[in-house]
């Protein structure tokens, strides 16, 4: 592999500090500085792992945030994974993003991973994912198989 990751995803907000301090609250992530060019765009930059950051835009008169579709209808880029540190980080964020009320807990198991569906503050639908303890290998799953650890 030449590459180590994704380095950043671009987002758009209409309320940057409500969305950095929910990412802050729920998954722990810090704000690790600020950008402007002008009065009208302001960048943030949000780091959410080890080699991962959120550059969160709030553009004056941009509803983009406000616009929902579902999914795979949201254009070339439908959704963002974030990988869980480990298998109890992975059950922490779950309880936490259900306590908010940003996830139902329902977690699919495809096989080789464990995945955990979300909705932040501005509708943005991702995904936290950890690998699978019981995988058995060559086996995937379909999208909607229960992980039976959290049936």
């Amino acid at each position: 592999m030449l590459l180590d990751g994704i380095d950043h995803v671009a987002i758009l907000t209409n309320d940057t500090k409500r969305l950095c301090d929910w990412y802050g609250d729920v998954f722990g992530a810090e704000v690790e500085g600020e950008s402007s060019d002008d009065e009208k765009v302001k960048l943030t930059f949000l780091r959410v792992g080890p080699h991962t950051e959120f550059n969160v835009f709030e553009i004056e008169g941009n509803d983009e945030a406000a616009r929902q579709t579902p999914m795979f209808g949201r254009g070339r880029i439908d959704h963002i994974g974030l990988r869980a540190s480990s298998l109890e980080n992975f059950e922490a964020l779950r309880d936490r993003l259900m306590a908010c009320g940003a996830s139902d807990g329902f977690v699919t198991d495809f096989g080789p991973v464990l995945s955990l569906f979300f909705r932040d503050p501005d509708g943005l639908e991702a995904e936290v994912l950890v690998p699978n303890p019981d995988a058995q290998p060559g086996v995937f799953n379909p999208p909607g198989t229960p992980a039976a650890r959290y049936s």
